[in-house]
């Protein structure tokens, strides 16, 4: 085995212990890992559009976000995925899921046997109960974006936004975005002139700098200190 493969069977193996498939029974979870499929799939890739077939994959490198699309062509994230996330384990459950994934940054995946994990599901209660514990995961992160979005003004949906992205592409010490603008008004489901205005905003008042780089976070807690829930939690 090359350097390479190691460090590449070393990433699938933590990708793994991060996620649910760690508490799967030791038979079926080497099953799971033999009969996946890696793939790596370039930033700016579409993996999986709104109400296709179900797929299922485990996130052994790279930054994805799940994301909806109103009918006038407005986007609004719903979900990232990082190492170890699983995807579609809702839609093997459940059918065709309204959203769409698209890929942020260059990303490897483990595309899984949606027949194994439903089956198991079906047919092992202990199975059944953690794909249980994982959709509920999910619902409960669901609704926390959704009240967020509901609740919280624009700028505290942009700062949450710039925050999420920040810790996920962190820079030693250094807490940068690297997205377009126009990329945080999909996000965010606003428009890009309004987005503008709150970046330029939270640069006046010494919160963040932007620059070739991207956007540095220059005071997080601060930052933080501007989201829904931090507000929510201080009445």
């Amino acid at each position: 085995m090359t350097s390479q493969q190691r460090l590449a069977a070393t990433a699938v193996d933590t990708a793994i212990a991060k996620s649910v498939l760690a508490a799967f029974p030791p038979a079926l979870r080497e099953t799971v890992t033999q009969e996946a499929i890696p793939i790596d799939v370039p930033a700016g890739s579409s993996l999986y559009y709104e109400s296709a077939d179900p797929r299922c994959c485990l996130v052994v490198d790279g930054l994805l976000r799940a994301y909806m699309t109103s009918p006038e062509g407005r986007q609004i994230t719903v979900r990232y995925a990082r190492q170890g996330d699983l995807l579609g384990i809702a839609a093997i459950v459940g059918g065709p899921a309204p959203v769409s994934v698209q890929v942020l940054s260059d990303a490897t995946l483990l595309m899984l046997n949606v027949r194994t994990l439903q089956q198991s599901g079906q047919t092992e209660p202990s199975v059944g109960w953690l794909l249980a514990q994982e959709v509920t995961r999910r619902l409960y992160a669901v609704l926390e974006v959704l009240a967020g979005n509901s609740f919280g003004s624009l700028r505290q949906r942009v700062v949450r936004h710039l925050l999420d992205l920040a810790v996920l592409q962190q820079q030693g010490r250094r807490l940068v975005v690297q997205v377009r603008q126009q990329e945080v008004a999909d996000a965010v489901g606003s428009v890009r002139p309004a987005v503008a205005r709150i970046i330029r905003d939270l640069r006046l008042e010494g919160l963040i700098s932007t620059s070739s780089d991207g956007i540095v976070v220059l005071k997080p807690a601060e930052l933080h200190a501007n989201t829904w829930s931090s507000e929510l939690s201080q009445s």
